[in-house]
């Protein structure tokens, strides 16, 4: 029995490949993490809809998940698309990782996010690789503990994100000194801007 396509994956921004049509906005990452068809019982009988979790990033530290529900999949995705935008945050980043470890849960998913070395890429699975790719994060260890619903492990990676804090503002919150907190932070900032 042959099957459809799989709706996991990088996709192309609403509006982009069409001829003569002008997209609107900045051009974002798009990927659909989860995809999900349920079903409502009527009077007359099922009626059958999609639940799609989907990923926006610029791959330049932004991100943001939306979740969206339709009867035909195209838009679903549109819907998910526009929650997802409307929800975008920045991720604090030194070059192209973490400025640190975090851990975070969210339901029974934990994902725990580890910077690398420069040249590691991205040693992760599931809906974490999606998100720190659309976030445009290079160099990361990643692992998933507990539950491996893709929903889950997404927005507790979000929260992982959200839970990030720049070294600039840790010391700025401590009163000291963040040459003294991270040594290594001045030539790290260096080789950003020579890269940017």
């Amino acid at each position: 029995m042959a099957r459809g396509p799989r709706l996991t994956g990088r996709r192309q921004p609403s509006g982009q490949g069409r001829p003569g049509q002008v997209p609107e906005g900045p051009q974002l990452d798009v990927r659909v993490i989860r995809s999900n068809k349920v079903f409502k019982t009527h009077k007359g009988g099922k009626t059958a809809s999609w639940s799609i979790l989907v990923v926006v990033g610029d791959n330049k530290g932004s991100l943001g998940v939306g979740l969206g529900k339709a009867r035909g999949i195209p838009d679903a995705i549109k819907k998910a698309e526009d929650a997802a935008r409307k929800n975008m945050f920045r991720v604090p980043m030194i070059g192209r990782t973490i400025p640190h470890e975090v851990t975070a849960r969210y339901g029974a998913a934990t994902v725990v996010l580890k910077p690398a070395s420069p040249g590691t890429g991205v040693k992760a699975g599931s809906a974490v690789r999606q998100c720190l790719e659309a976030a445009g994060v290079h160099d990361v260890l990643a692992k998933c503990l507990g539950s491996r619903n893709g929903t889950n492990v997404a927005y507790a990676t979000l929260k992982a994100f959200r839970e990030l804090s720049a070294p600039e503002d840790t010391a700025g919150q401590r009163g000291a000194d963040v040459n003294s907190l991270v040594p290594w932070l001045a030539k790290a900032r260096k080789e950003e801007e020579f890269h940017a």
